[in-house]
């Protein structure tokens, strides 16, 4: 799914929407794959506790690769939908972490919905071809 093209795709505004959402949970990502990645003693020291995971150098570590893989997808154009899907499943996974250990509902489980949202808004709103798989159409 690349970027519109002049003429049928979506109108300006749009288009800057949809780069300035998608650029927002892009800088999120790599700031907390890269946190894992290279720091991963801040990230465990900084983990709420109780999470169920190994807090291990290792664990970090997998778990950057983990997301660092699908956003770099999510910001190529062409890979865009399958590195979105991708986090996604990722995001889940820490909705559920999140749920499960009964973490507080709206700053920390229902995060993960709030950065699939913009995530997938703003892959919506700059990709004609993705408006047109998902918006629905009169019978």
């Amino acid at each position: 799914m690349t970027d519109a093209a002049p003429g049928n795709g979506p109108g300006k505004g749009q288009l800057i929407a949809g780069r300035v959402l998608s650029g927002l949970v892009i800088l999120f990502l790599l700031f907390d794959a890269g946190l894992k990645l290279v720091s991963p003693e801040t990230a465990i020291k900084y983990s709420p506790p109780g999470l169920g995971w190994p807090l291990e150098v290792g664990t970090m570590h997998m778990l950057g690769i983990l997301l660092l893989i699908p956003t770099l997808l999510y910001i190529w154009p062409r890979t865009a939908v399958l590195g979105a899907i991708l986090i996604t499943g990722y995001l889940g996974g820490a909705i559920a972490t999140h749920l499960r250990i009964d973490s507080p509902l709206f700053s920390h489980t229902l995060f993960g919905v709030y950065l699939g949202v913009m995530l997938w808004a703003g892959l919506w709103l700059r990709s004609p071809a993705l408006r047109l798989l998902i918006t629905p159409r009169r019978a």
